[in-house]
């Protein structure tokens, strides 16, 4: 008996003086194709240390940008396969794969920044979360990157709608081309890193981007005049691998799920003081910007939103209807 009691005592000594077993560190590395100076660099910053802190510093987020691990067409196959953890896309960019997800670019939908704020919580965002899902991947969160687009010109200021008859101009994608088809413009798909050329050159008469990006990619230097309109909302949404995700202790899941938040809340304020900077920095430059009123924005509005909205709708079907439904109930 005596020797049982000694065996057990040591045990129990060994086991004091063992060390604690490590945490598990969790590698999220995420992909996406926007370069360093981005604003979105900065969201992905909150998110990173958000995840650090409330994991007690086992969520390891790495991030690789500037497309240095996959091209942008990419990330969603490598995630869905598991070649990645995850990755952030364009909303507009799943174009066909999901047409629900082009319900922002119906021309001046959904630009109010209240509803923005609302939308990541949403119902709207609960419908594109399962829709998404049912193509092999887990969205996490929705990062608001614009709500401010510029029209740029070099001849003459893009002022009212019969400005645009006969511009050749970038178009934004095939679904919101229909906009401009239907105020007389004629546009170009030319990839972003080709239109500074192309304005440049002649090629195009006119350019449309967020208002960042034309700081940011030196249009001032090549168009002397842009439109600032509330037309066009973009989100970045990161997204994980599901079966990466179901690892996770569920501890792990709410600390990613509490770090989507904060960066959600945080790219609010992060995106409009970057439009608000673009367009000091735009007007410093030289560039004589307008910047539309409700009422002219409204104009706009009348001439642009219905061709897209058809053909969004003819894409999309019921659940295209019921988003629209969701949307203006925010």
């Amino acid at each position: 008996m005596r020797k049982l009691i000694g065996g057990a005592l040591a045990l129990a000594a060994l086991a004091l003086m063992a060390p604690p077993a490590a945490s598990e560190t969790v590698a999220m590395r995420i992909s996406h194709q926007v370069p360093p100076a981005h604003h979105l660099s900065k969201m992905l910053e909150v998110f990173a240390a958000e995840a650090k802190k409330n994991s007690n510093g086992d969520i390891d987020v790495q991030i690789l940008g500037a497309a240095s691990a996959f091209k942008p067409a990419e990330n969603h196959p490598a995630v869905a396969r598991g070649a990645i953890e995850a990755a952030l896309s364009v909303n507009q960019q799943w174009g066909n794969t999901v047409p629900e997800m082009n319900v922002t670019v119906v021309p001046y939908l959904f630009g109010e920044l209240e509803k923005i704020k609302k939308f990541p919580t949403s119902e709207a965002a609960k419908l594109l979360d399962q829709k998404l899902g049912e193509k092999g991947i887990k969205n996490v969160a929705w990062f608001y990157i614009t709500r401010q687009a510029i029209f740029t010109s070099g001849k003459k200021p893009l002022l009212a709608i019969d400005d645009f008859k006969g511009v050749k101009i970038r178009g934004f994608n095939a679904l919101a081309d229909a906009a401009l088809v239907a105020i007389g413009a004629a546009p170009s798909a030319i990839a972003g890193d080709e239109v500074y050329q192309a304005l440049q050159t002649g090629v195009l008469d006119a350019g449309i981007t967020d208002i960042s990006a034309a700081y940011s990619r030196k249009y001032y230097e090549v168009q002397k005049y842009g439109t600032v309109t509330p037309a066009f909302t973009v989100y970045f949404h990161l997204y994980v691998n599901p079966a990466w995700w179901a690892k996770l202790s569920p501890a792990h899941r709410a600390a990613i799920d509490k770090a989507s938040r904060a960066a959600e809340t945080a790219a609010v304020d992060i995106t409009e003081k970057t439009a608000a900077d673009a367009i000091k920095q735009l007007q410093e430059k030289g560039m004589q910007l307008k910047i539309q009123t409700p009422a002219e924005a409204a104009v706009w509005k009348a001439a642009m939103q219905k061709p897209v909205l058809d053909a969004f709708l003819k894409a999309s079907g019921k659940d295209g209807e019921k988003l629209i439904e969701l949307l203006d109930k925010l």
